[in-house]
């Protein structure tokens, strides 16, 4: 009796507090709500901020500075706009070269994502094949891509494969090294465990190692995924047969002075970088997010 009665007397108090709110909880959800508003508020707000700074600094630079024989070292930002963007031979021509950039960015990074984990995964399992195949990766990075050009030219021609593989050896670096470090970097104790229980190296890699290194793996695409795009980028100056990319475009707008498609074509190359980091980011978060503070 004095359980159903202390039930009773629970359920009671439930039942007055939600037909009479009290006013203290009333206050602390409407205080609530500008919270979540002043977070977002910081989030875009600063960058707005130093964007329309940037913007008054161009036109002083573009209006006051220079010579209006150089202004197109600098244009105004509308004419950026309307010569770049606007003018139908200009927008088509961006277009075309874009979409050539996203095939080559993307085949490539999608080749060093491939190559890195592999490679990480191997240098993983012993020392001695971290000690025997690390220190190529860093070479790989350390050397100029412009020493290779006239190598890769030979063995793989002056179009689409060789673009791709500069991307892929411009990009490849990032996956191996955080790869390799999420791999090592799992809890000694959650390792011993396994060891305890007779796990083999497929188990221990499939349902600790791999997972654990999830973070750090994504956060190697997001880092090969801009560098994939300078890549694409970069194989078009050296490159130049086949249809033109974004890197192309870049280098005939600038041997013929034409700087509002120039600039046109940077802010494009700058955007499509931006959005694939941010994508990657996107990816990180809706996979690992709910278990690691993915930022």
């Amino acid at each position: 009796m004095t359980t159903i009665s202390n039930e009773k007397t629970v359920t009671d108090g439930t039942d007055e507090l939600q037909a009479h709110p009290t006013p203290g909880l009333a206050v602390t959800a409407t205080v609530a709500k500008p919270k979540g508003r002043k977070r977002r508020r910081t989030t875009w707000l600063p960058p707005l901020v130093v964007f329309l700074v940037i913007v008054a600094v161009w036109y002083l630079i573009s209006l006051f500075v220079l010579n209006p024989n150089l202004r197109f070292l600098l244009p105004l930002p509308q004419d950026i706009v309307m010569k770049g963007f606007i003018d139908p031979l200009s927008f088509n021509a961006l277009i075309v070269a874009l979409w050539q950039t996203v095939i080559v960015s993307m085949l490539g990074l999608a080749i060093a994502i491939v190559i890195g984990v592999v490679w990480a995964i191997a240098m993983s399992q012993a020392k001695w094949i971290e000690r025997s195949l690390f220190p190529y990766a860093v070479i790989l990075q350390c050397i100029p891509i412009l020493a290779l050009v006239p190598l890769i030219g030979f063995w793989f021609g002056y179009e689409f494969q060789s673009r791709v593989l500069v991307c892929v050896m411009i990009a490849l670096f990032p996956m191996v090294n955080n790869t390799l470090f999420g791999l090592q970097s799992v809890d000694k104790g959650h390792r011993e465990l396994f060891t305890l229980q007779g796990a083999s190296r497929f188990t221990t890699l499939s349902k600790l190692s791999f997972p654990a290194a999830l973070p750090a793996i994504f956060a190697g695409m997001r880092i090969s995924a801009g560098l994939a795009v300078v890549g694409a980028i970069v194989g078009d100056q050296f490159f130049r047969r086949g249809t033109p990319g974004l890197g192309i475009l870049i280098s005939n707008y600038s041997s013929r002075l034409q700087g509002e498609q120039l600039f046109a074509t940077i802010i494009t190359a700058a955007l499509f970088g931006v959005l694939v980091f941010w994508l990657f980011g996107l990816l990180g978060r809706r996979t690992v997010g709910k278990w690691y503070d993915f930022s």
